[in-house]
């Protein structure tokens, strides 16, 4: 069995539960995915699927590409991916995967690459507390002293800084499956998940064996 699949988010939105609480829940186009690829141990060194999302235009698809695609019988794809499997010879090419893995109740992790924020201070991009705000005081949002002496004399690698904010992949762990809808392709989590509207995200099964919550 395949334990995801490819997505995008659509937004967020928030329903009722049966108590009437209001519940926080993000949107999700999960799927349909269409296996364009099957690895094996004997052939690649391990077990998984590649598979495409979004179709797009054949005239935008490099000539290898296309010929790739062909293989499965299946046009261009804008997105493509891998997903582990335990058995790959159950599957085929072409052979098209759904939301209908999902269940209500379940738990997934949720993949997908988080907003960019640029270049960002400590204070932003790690959550520093800042410097005193008295009098005489000069370092009010600064990181304070990074070096490291005589010895080594050199800033420690991994060292908490300035920089990038954003912009990389980060994953949701253990959001519960509020409603799953196979006739619109769409997955309803509850809480957020990382990305801007239309990112792409990856769902999939818990990788430590939580079932529900």
């Amino acid at each position: 069995m395949h334990r995801g699949l490819l997505g995008r988010k659509l937004g967020m939105s928030s329903l009722f539960s049966a108590d009437g609480e209001q519940v926080p829940v993000t949107v999700l186009q999960v799927g349909p995915c269409v296996v364009t690829q099957i690895k094996t141990k004997s052939t690649d060194g391990y077990d998984a699927l590649q598979v495409g999302f979004i179709e797009k235009t054949l005239s935008r698809t490099s000539k290898p590409l296309q010929g790739h695609f062909k293989k499965s019988g299946s046009e261009a794809y804008a997105f493509v991916r891998e997903l582990v499997v335990d058995n790959p010879s159950e599957y085929r090419l072409g052979d098209v995967l759904t939301v209908d893995l999902f269940r209500v109740g379940e738990l997934v992790d949720v993949t997908g690459i988080s907003k960019g924020r640029g270049f960002a201070g400590v204070m932003r991009r790690w959550g520093f507390h800042g410097g005193r705000k008295t009098h005489g005081a000069t370092l009010h949002r600064a990181p304070g002293s990074v070096g490291a002496s005589a010895t080594p004399s050199k800033i420690i690698k991994g060292r908490k800084m300035p920089g990038h904010h954003g912009n990389r992949r980060v994953t949701v762990r253990n959001l519960q499956i509020v409603d799953v809808r196979p006739d619109q392709n769409l997955l309803i989590v509850k809480g957020a998940v990382p990305g801007s509207r239309s990112g792409l995200i990856e769902v999939r099964k818990p990788k430590f064996g939580q079932t529900s919550k």
